[in-house]
Protein backbone atom coordinates (compact mmCIF):
# COMPACT_ATOMS: atom_id res chain seq x y z
CA UNK A 1 0.00 0.00 0.00
CA UNK A 2 1.37 3.41 -0.94
CA UNK A 3 2.00 5.86 1.89
CA UNK A 4 0.53 9.33 2.16
CA UNK A 5 2.87 12.32 2.43
CA UNK A 6 3.09 16.09 2.47
CA UNK A 7 6.02 18.32 1.63
CA UNK A 8 6.99 20.53 4.59
CA UNK A 9 8.78 23.79 3.80
CA UNK A 10 10.53 25.90 6.44
CA UNK A 11 9.61 29.57 6.31
CA UNK A 12 9.75 32.87 8.12
CA UNK A 13 6.13 33.80 7.30
CA UNK A 14 4.12 30.64 6.69
CA UNK A 15 0.80 32.31 5.77
CA UNK A 16 2.40 34.64 3.22
CA UNK A 17 4.42 31.83 1.65
CA UNK A 18 1.31 29.64 1.52
CA UNK A 19 -0.53 32.45 -0.28
CA UNK A 20 2.29 32.65 -2.86
CA UNK A 21 2.40 28.90 -3.50
CA UNK A 22 -1.40 28.57 -3.62
CA UNK A 23 -1.48 31.21 -6.35
CA UNK A 24 1.58 29.79 -8.14
CA UNK A 25 0.18 26.24 -8.25
CA UNK A 26 -3.49 27.24 -8.43
CA UNK A 27 -4.04 25.35 -5.15
CA UNK A 28 -6.24 26.33 -2.21
CA UNK A 29 -5.01 27.63 1.12
CA UNK A 30 -6.36 25.32 3.81
CA UNK A 31 -8.81 26.82 6.28
CA UNK A 32 -8.28 25.32 9.77
CA UNK A 33 -10.48 27.93 11.49
CA UNK A 34 -13.23 25.46 12.50
CA UNK A 35 -10.66 23.16 14.12
CA UNK A 36 -8.91 26.09 15.82
CA UNK A 37 -12.25 27.26 17.25
CA UNK A 38 -13.07 23.75 18.53
CA UNK A 39 -9.67 23.40 20.20
CA UNK A 40 -9.93 26.86 21.78
CA UNK A 41 -13.45 26.15 23.10
CA UNK A 42 -12.35 22.83 24.58
CA UNK A 43 -9.32 24.42 26.26
CA UNK A 44 -6.88 22.27 24.25
CA UNK A 45 -5.29 25.30 22.60
CA UNK A 46 -4.29 28.65 24.07
CA UNK A 47 -4.74 32.01 22.38
CA UNK A 48 -0.93 32.30 22.08
CA UNK A 49 -0.99 29.42 19.58
CA UNK A 50 -3.49 31.18 17.32
CA UNK A 51 -3.00 33.82 14.65
CA UNK A 52 -5.35 35.42 12.17
CA UNK A 53 -4.67 35.61 8.45
CA UNK A 54 -7.10 36.98 5.87
CA UNK A 55 -9.92 36.92 8.42
CA UNK A 56 -9.39 33.28 9.42
CA UNK A 57 -8.07 31.84 12.65
CA UNK A 58 -5.01 29.70 12.02
CA UNK A 59 -2.32 27.90 13.95
CA UNK A 60 0.48 30.41 14.62
CA UNK A 61 3.49 29.67 12.44
CA UNK A 62 1.77 27.16 10.15
CA UNK A 63 -0.15 27.27 6.89
CA UNK A 64 -0.86 24.72 4.19
CA UNK A 65 -2.09 24.51 0.62
CA UNK A 66 -3.78 21.63 -1.15
CA UNK A 67 -4.82 20.65 -4.64
CA UNK A 68 -8.43 21.80 -5.18
CA UNK A 69 -9.57 18.44 -6.57
CA UNK A 70 -8.14 16.30 -3.77
CA UNK A 71 -10.23 15.17 -0.78
CA UNK A 72 -9.97 17.03 2.51
CA UNK A 73 -11.34 16.80 6.03
CA UNK A 74 -14.21 19.29 6.30
CA UNK A 75 -13.70 19.79 10.05
CA UNK A 76 -9.97 20.51 10.04
CA UNK A 77 -9.56 21.74 6.46
CA UNK A 78 -6.55 19.41 6.12
CA UNK A 79 -6.02 17.98 2.66
CA UNK A 80 -5.72 14.26 2.11
CA UNK A 81 -3.82 14.47 -1.14
CA UNK A 82 -1.26 16.72 -2.79
CA UNK A 83 -0.32 19.15 -0.01
CA UNK A 84 2.40 21.60 1.02
CA UNK A 85 2.77 22.60 4.68
CA UNK A 86 4.72 25.73 5.61
CA UNK A 87 6.17 26.01 9.10
CA UNK A 88 7.94 28.99 10.61
CA UNK A 89 11.44 28.33 11.89
CA UNK A 90 13.77 30.75 13.72
CA UNK A 91 16.68 30.46 11.30
CA UNK A 92 16.72 31.84 7.77
CA UNK A 93 17.51 29.94 4.60
CA UNK A 94 21.23 29.19 4.56
CA UNK A 95 22.04 27.51 1.25
CA UNK A 96 20.79 25.82 -1.86
CA UNK A 97 17.67 23.67 -1.59
CA UNK A 98 18.31 19.94 -1.74
CA UNK A 99 14.72 19.45 -2.91
CA UNK A 100 12.68 21.73 -5.13
CA UNK A 101 9.38 22.00 -6.98
CA UNK A 102 9.10 22.10 -10.77
CA UNK A 103 6.07 23.94 -12.16
CA UNK A 104 5.19 22.92 -15.71
CA UNK A 105 3.47 25.23 -18.18
CA UNK A 106 1.17 24.27 -20.99
CA UNK A 107 3.07 23.63 -24.24
CA UNK A 108 4.42 26.97 -25.47
CA UNK A 109 3.38 28.74 -22.26
CA UNK A 110 6.70 29.08 -20.40
CA UNK A 111 7.05 32.84 -20.91
CA UNK A 112 3.51 33.48 -19.66
CA UNK A 113 4.08 31.19 -16.66
CA UNK A 114 7.34 32.93 -15.69
CA UNK A 115 5.71 36.36 -16.06
CA UNK A 116 2.78 35.27 -13.84
CA UNK A 117 5.12 33.87 -11.20
CA UNK A 118 7.08 37.14 -11.16
CA UNK A 119 3.85 39.08 -10.69
CA UNK A 120 3.18 36.88 -7.63
CA UNK A 121 6.59 37.70 -6.12
CA UNK A 122 9.02 35.16 -7.60
CA UNK A 123 12.34 36.20 -9.12
CA UNK A 124 14.24 34.78 -12.06
CA UNK A 125 17.68 33.36 -11.28
CA UNK A 126 18.83 31.91 -14.60
CA UNK A 127 17.53 30.43 -17.81
CA UNK A 128 18.57 26.91 -18.80
CA UNK A 129 18.29 25.77 -22.40
CA UNK A 130 19.30 22.17 -23.07
CA UNK A 131 17.85 22.15 -26.59
CA UNK A 132 15.72 19.05 -27.16
CA UNK A 133 16.37 17.90 -23.56
CA UNK A 134 14.47 20.87 -22.11
CA UNK A 135 14.18 24.58 -21.46
CA UNK A 136 13.37 26.07 -18.06
CA UNK A 137 13.93 28.93 -15.64
CA UNK A 138 15.46 28.54 -12.20
CA UNK A 139 13.48 30.90 -9.94
CA UNK A 140 13.13 31.84 -6.27
CA UNK A 141 9.94 32.22 -4.26
CA UNK A 142 9.51 35.30 -2.02
CA UNK A 143 11.61 33.68 0.75
CA UNK A 144 14.43 32.63 -1.58
CA UNK A 145 13.54 28.95 -2.05
CA UNK A 146 14.61 27.75 -5.48
CA UNK A 147 12.16 26.14 -7.90
CA UNK A 148 11.97 25.63 -11.64
CA UNK A 149 9.43 26.81 -14.20
CA UNK A 150 9.50 24.53 -17.23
Amino acid sequence: MALTWKLVIDSTNAPALADFWAAALEYEVEDPSALVEQLLAAGHLGEEAVAEHRGRKTFRGYAAVRHPEDPFDATSGVGRGRRLLFQDVPEGKAGKNRLHIDIHSEPGGLDALVDRLEELGATRVRQVDQGPAGHWWVMRDPEGNEFCAA
